[in-house]
Parts: C-alpha cells; structure tokens; sequence
C-alpha cells in the first residue's frame, strides 16, 4: 500500500514537473504576443455576459453575434484609445522638445529662487540627468506595445475564438483547477471585479482628470491645449504622481516665462481640483467596482507596465490581487489550523 501511494505522488511530481516546463517553454515562445492574449480576456470578461444572452437567450448566431460584439468593442473601447495614442505618438518630437524647454525654464525657476531666498535647490547636472530622464521615457510610454497593428489582429483573432467557445471555457474554468467549487468561485470573482474596476475605472478616472484639465486650460489659455489634454489622460493612468505630470511642467514654464498668474492658477488648478476628482473618484468608483487597496493598485500598475506595456494598467494590480488571493486559498485548501488563532496571537 505504501509503495502504490509512493508511486501515486512519484506520478503526480513528474506531470507537475512537465506541466511546468511546458507551461515556461509556451511563455518564452509566445512572449511576444502575450499583450494580445491578455487584451483579449480583458474584452471577454467584460462582454461574456452580452455573448450568453445574445446566443443562448436570444438565439442569436454565435459567429455573427461574436463579430458584432467585436466591432463594438473596437469602436467603443480600442478606438478612442488608439486616437488619443496616436495623437500623442504624433507628438513625440513635440514633446521631446518641450522636455528641453521645461529643463530650461527648471534651471531659470531654480536660479530665481536660490537667488531670492538665498538657498540651494538643485544643480543644474541633476536638472540636466532630469530632463534625459523625461526624454527617455515619452517614447516608451507613448509607444505602448498595445498600440501595434498585430497586437491589435491576435488579440481580435483570439477574442473570437473565446466568444464561439464561451461556455466551455466556463466550464474548463471550474474543471481542471485543482481546488474546491467555493474556491474557484471566489477566483472567478475576484479576476471578473478586477478586471472590471481597472479596465473601466482607472480610463474613466483618467478621462475625468483629462476633461477638468482640459476646462482649466482653455480658461487660462495654454498653448497646445489638446495636447496637453491627451498627456493629462495618459499621466493620470499612472501611479502616485498622476496628472501632476502634465500641469506641474505646464506650471514651470509660465513661471520661467514671467506668467506667474498662469503658473499658479495651473499649480492651484491642477492641484486643488483636478487631484480633487481623481481622489475622490478613486475612492467612489473604484471601490464600488471592486474594494481594492490602493497599495496594490500603485505597485500593481508600476508591475504591469514594466511587463506588459499598455495593457498591464489592468492586469498588474490583478497579479498581485491573485497572487494574495491564492495565498488565502492555499491555506484553506491545504493547511490544517492545529491552533486557534487567537491563542497563537496570545502566545
């Protein structure tokens, strides 16, 4: 008996081992187009439900059902913000050369104040490593590697495969993890409200900040208004400074160019109401989505952009969401409490 129960676990490792190598070859080959896979499920969960009951209730076609679900979700979701990419991507030698004017007005804004306040702020080599640093980083972010022509095509062709087999990914879903129903339940629970607070709130709390933005640079008068509009929803998809990324350096060249009424309207505006409804969206749509920590949503999205570009404003913050929720069901699944928890915390 011993020796079959041996055998038994001999087995088990060795599928284990396979299903693990295979599974690291799969991911080192198909690197590349991981981006697409992971757009793909992100459109699938948030319009399965539209699928089922087109299909299944409705009786509509499965193929024509798929390719109308399809195009709604490139006109709706991917359209706007491939144009508002595109639009920044076309600025890019726009940009670059503002950075440099930014470091120029920097150094001037600096100079001014050490001056009057006889202090010293920055050199102007860490001023300089600064503005390499900004010019180094626009093209990455812009060029976000959800933005190309075949990320766009495999993730389209992937979705239509997972809309035609819907149910019987459900079910896969439920039969090959190896862990209890009520575990996979709050698995499939936890991916869907995910899934569904980053792919819609983090754009739609970006949009805001971009459209408030938008107002206050109008009223003011910037130059290049659109454009700054489009970084402004860009930067406020971005962890800890946000927005600030856009009306700060705004701020720094109308202080340097004498325009200290524009500068601090755009400090005390950008500051005071466009921080102001990213706040407070963050902490009323974003919770009723899904009650995230902030500390995962930060780290999760500084995570997600290093490896998937674009696409990882969502599935970084679910990485580290899945990860602490499969710390949880691993305990309940395999680890037997010998003591109450109280007692061990009294001990």
């Amino acid at each position: 008996m011993s020796n079959g129960i041996d055998q038994n676990r001999l087995r088990q490792i060795f599928f284990i081992a396979l299903i693990i190598l295979l599974g690291i070859l799969l991911f080192i080959e198909l690197e590349s187009y991981l981006p697409a896979l992971l757009g793909a499920i992100t459109i699938f969960i948030l319009l399965h439900k539209w699928m089922n009951y087109l299909t299944e209730v409705r009786k509509w076609r499965k193929g024509i059902t798929s390719l109308l679900l399809m195009l709604f979700a490139f006109i709706v979701i991917l359209l706007p913000v491939g144009l508002l990419i595109n639009m920044l991507s076309m600025k890019v030698t726009y940009a670059i050369q503002h950075s440099s004017e930014l470091m120029v007005a920097l150094k001037k804004v600096v100079a001014d104040m050490e001056q009057k306040y006889n202090v010293v702020l920055a050199s102007n080599e860490n001023i300089n490593k600064l503005g390499g640093m900004i010019s180094q980083s626009l093209p990455r972010i812009v060029g976000a590697t959800f933005n190309t022509l075949t990320t766009i095509f495999f993730m389209f062709f992937i979705l239509y495969f997972m809309f035609m087999n819907s149910r019987k990914m459900g079910t896969a879903f439920y039969e090959y993890l190896p862990l209890k129903d009520e575990n996979v339940a709050k698995l499939h629970k936890e991916i869907h409200s995910m899934v569904l607070s980053n792919a819609i709130g983090i754009p739609l709390i970006a949009l805001a900040q971009g459209i408030v933005g938008l107002i206050g640079y109008l009223i003011i008068g910037v130059d290049e208004p659109f454009f700054w509009f489009g970084v402004t929803c860009i930067a406020g998809m971005l962890p800890i400074v946000g927005a600030a990324l856009a009306y700060v350096p705004m701020a720094i060249i109308a202080f340097a160019n004498d325009q200290t009424g524009q500068g601090v309207f755009l400090l005390i505006y950008g500051f005071g109401v466009i921080g102001t409804i990213d706040n407070v969206l963050r902490f009323t749509l974003l919770k009723k989505l899904a009650n995230v920590h902030p500390l995962i949503t930060v780290f999760g999205v500084i995570i997600g952009l290093n490896m998937f570009g674009f696409i990882g404003l969502i599935f970084g913050p679910l990485l580290i969401s899945l990860f602490m929720l499969l710390l949880k069901i691993y305990s309940k699944e395999f680890i037997t409490k010998q003591r109450d928890i109280h007692e061990i915390m009294e001990n």
